[in-house]
């Protein structure tokens, strides 16, 4: 089977995507797929590389950059037969449903949530709504629009301080991997935060800061739902960014995380309920907040997470008892699973 493994992408995620794609190429089962790079430039040009056989192939992440050695893909390059789409992007423009959809109107086969679960997934403002639809628990928010920013930025901060207190965390609302997100302690600090979140999305979320722990759970599967043991982020500050999370490594996971039995039977039911909420498919990783009161908040769904080697998705599976390769050979199966559904729910609409 020819798998098109499309990494990259415009959005702030792009150097976290390539370092995914870069542990998927290295563990994917070559003795029953060829593997063909495509990678998305920063400016969404589309580049397709050499077919790739063998791991030895693929010597560091840095070689998945085909800037100079790839040439532009055709949809029309990508066989409809024994084919699937590998879509290792994160953030806006790959994990929003975008890509997702474009997959859809090819009739291509393709790992992951689908257009519904991948849309509603980024936006952390519509997942709210949906959380809460479904009864599960989530921080008192307020959301801000671009124009109201523009308009009157005093009313704004009104607002929120009268909706809620000090600390805030100020989040773009559709973005991932921490980046765009700060924590505001003032008033000042609340204006340069929202300030900054405009730059990434033209809706920012604002959020009730609490004193927690930070939880995931990943889910896999279609109708068939399986979710892993918890883990924590274990970190020395309340609050951890892009950098902290990517290139510093400052965050240390504690798989399985030091939970009451109760606990870890709740959030893992959440995590569930969540995946369901969204419309899930294939894989999302749930992430919560415990307090000292052990009170459980949903915060927000990953429908395609990180994957490097010291992602915390891989990294609960593999405690729960799936391995790195086996845990990718389920994602592709579950890909193609869904869409012989799909295919056989079309034959009987026409």
């Amino acid at each position: 089977m020819n798998i098109f493994l499309v990494y990259g992408g415009k959005s702030a995620e792009h150097d976290v995507s390539i370092l995914s794609a870069y542990s998927i190429l290295k563990e994917i089962y070559y003795n029953y797929y060829t593997v063909t790079p495509v990678y998305i430039t920063r400016e969404g040009k589309w580049l397709k590389g050499n077919e790739i056989t063998d791991p030895s192939q693929v010597n560091s992440s840095q070689e998945l950059i085909l800037e100079d050695i790839g040439e532009g893909l055709h949809f029309s390059d990508i066989p409809k037969e024994n084919t699937i789409v590998f879509p290792v992007l994160h953030g806006p423009n790959g994990e929003d449903g975008t890509v997702q959809g474009l997959l859809e109107m090819l009739e291509i086969p393709y790992v992951g949530a689908g257009v519904l679960a991948s849309a509603t997934g980024m936006d952390k403002i519509i997942s709210k709504i949906l959380f809460k639809e479904a009864g599960l628990p989530i921080v008192p928010y307020f959301q801000v629009k671009v124009i109201d920013w523009h308009v009157n930025q005093e009313m704004v901060i009104s607002e929120a301080e009268s909706t809620l207190s000090y600390p805030m965390f100020v989040k773009p609302s559709n973005m991932g991997s921490s980046v765009g997100i700060s924590e505001a302690k003032d008033r000042n600090e609340l204006v340069e935060a929202i300030a900054k979140a405009f730059e990434y999305d033209r809706r920012v979320l604002i959020e009730q800061g609490i004193q927690a722990r930070e939880i995931e759970v990943a889910v896999l599967g279609n109708e068939d739902i399986n979710t892993s043991v918890p883990g924590e982020l274990v970190k020395e500050q309340q609050f951890y960014d892009y950098e902290s999370k990517y290139i510093s490594n400052e965050v240390v996971p504690q798989i399985p995380a030091e939970l009451s039995e109760k606990t870890t039977k709740t959030l893992r039911e959440y995590a569930a309920k969540a995946f369901m909420a969204i419309d899930g498919n294939g894989l999302t990783r749930v992430d919560f907040f415990l307090t000292e009161n052990n009170e459980i908040y949903i915060n927000e769904v990953n429908t395609f997470p990180g994957f490097t080697n010291y992602s915390m998705y891989p990294r609960l599976w593999e405690k729960t008892g799936l391995a790195y390769g086996d845990l990718i050979e389920e994602m592709i199966q579950l890909g193609l699973r869904r869409f012989k559904t799909r295919q056989n729910q079309s034959l009987k609409d026409r």
